[in-house]
């Protein structure tokens, strides 16, 4: 038994003491990411001054599970928005999320597209405006807080993918 509590001790240690994900990635598994039972929408802004073309707002939302024995905050996540196939925004949030062992927890993630810097996505944007759903990924990276464990940052790798329901104008 004092066997086994050492070389817990020194597992710890030696993952306290490494900079990078390496040893970590034995010990701390990354959030796991699902579409939400609540719907992810897509909703067209009108052009305006500052969007001359429009744009549209988009709400993920996800739930999130820290599949590990330990609680963990997660601490960032980097977004890259799919939609049809196209690159359609990225985002950077500082989320603070704690999550004790096995918990999960359902948040929104927000992003913004400018259809100006987006002439790709015409074809999504006819569709969209038909009310017909669109097909997206999100991709990214995740950091998280894990105390005497370090922070480790995982990814990059698909969080979720799903569908966008039109919310209209």
């Amino acid at each position: 038994m004092r066997a086994r509590v050492l070389s817990w001790v020194l597992v710890l240690a030696a993952a306290e003491a490494c900079a990078s994900l390496g040893p970590l990635a034995r010990i701390i598994q990354p959030p796991r990411f699902e579409q939400a039972d609540r719907t992810s929408e897509i909703r067209l802004a009108r052009p305006s001054a500052s969007r001359p073309l429009g744009g549209a707002s988009v709400r993920v939302w996800t739930r999130v599970t820290n599949p590990n024995p330990i609680g963990f905050t997660v601490s960032t996540v980097r977004a890259t928005l799919i939609v049809e196939g196209e690159h359609a925004a990225d985002g950077e949030f500082p989320l603070g999320l704690p999550l004790e062992a096995g918990q999960q927890s359902t948040i929104p993630i927000d992003l913004a597209i400018d259809f100006s810097d987006l002439p790709a996505l015409a074809a999504i944007v006819r569709r969209a405006a038909a009310g017909r759903s669109l097909g997206y990924r999100l991709d990214g990276t995740v950091g998280v807080d894990a105390g005497r464990l370090g922070r480790p940052t995982f990814g990059p790798m698909t969080l979720v993918t799903g569908e966008l329901q039109v919310a209209g104008f």
